[in-house]
């Protein structure tokens, strides 16, 4: 059965960030993620999951500078020292969260550093973030992420993902896919799926175009989401989608997964 998570960075925008919390809640999700945790105290959150019964399914380690535009640093050889530092204050929150999964955002392709460059740091963070965790539950995520939104975006494929999954040769570093961006990029997302389900730690949805809730778009998630029940994924599904209108009132798509 899909397990849903409200991504509490795009739903429920209505209400403030630590409200957001109660009224997933009494959506019926029984799961949250969101971009980053970082400016609130870790109790403070931790105090508003365990007041709605809801889980903390996931969020992002420390970004570069998100509101001049970075949009991550683990593929980037001149701010290793900062992904690091990072990973020590995002490990530290998703032990008081009890949070299982991570994500590394690798950032824009730097035009003055070689591929070989960026890929080779991206996957040395990648081990460094893996050791981090290695007495812990938490998974490690990489996600691609399509070069429309983020143009430049380093890693944007699923072969590109994989790969640096791969070479990070650790069991707890897995693949973030999220199928909005995979239908921009490559499409083609049933048979994706299939064949690299075996390095899947997490789904992300949203339709096309527009980014907004199933069925507003292209995607077949009434097909979709039943067909990755059915391949045996047990994890969650990140709902990472910017509601057409108010969020409740666009979440009857959900209501047979809620």
């Amino acid at each position: 059965m899909t397990k849903l998570a409200a991504n509490i960075s795009m739903m429920f925008t209505e209400v403030d960030f630590l409200d957001r919390f109660e009224v997933a809640a009494k959506a019926g999700f029984k799961g949250v993620e969101y971009l980053f945790p970082y400016d609130y105290p870790a109790d403070q959150i931790k105090e508003k999951l365990d007041q709605n019964g809801l889980t903390q399914v996931l969020f992002d380690f420390p970004a570069g500078d998100w509101d001049v535009g970075e949009r991550g640093i683990g593929a980037l050889p001149d701010r290793t020292g900062e992904f690091q530092d990072g990973v020590g204050m995002a490990v530290e929150y998703a032990r008081v969260l009890e949070c299982e999964r991570l994500t590394v955002l690798a950032g824009k392709a730097n035009s003055n550093k070689s591929d070989v460059v960026m890929q080779q740091t991206l996957i040395d963070n990648l081990k460094f973030a893996s050791n981090a965790v290695i007495d812990t539950n938490t998974t490690i995520l990489l996600e691609a992420i399509n070069t429309i939104d983020i143009p430049g975006y380093y890693v944007s494929h699923t072969d590109q993902s994989r790969a640096a999954v791969e070479s990070a040769e650790a069991d707890n570093v897995k693949v973030q896919y999220d199928i909005y961006h995979m239908q921009i990029m490559e499409g083609d997302v049933t048979r994706a799926i299939d064949s690299n389900l075996d390095v899947i730690g997490h789904f992300q949805l949203a339709d096309n175009p527009g980014r907004h809730e199933p069925g507003t778009g292209e995607i077949n998630y009434d097909f979709l989401l039943p067909h990755i029940d059915s391949k045996g994924y047990v994890g969650w599904v990140g709902c990472e989608y910017i509601p057409s209108g108010d969020t409740f009132s666009g979440l009857g798509w959900a209501a047979k997964y809620l």
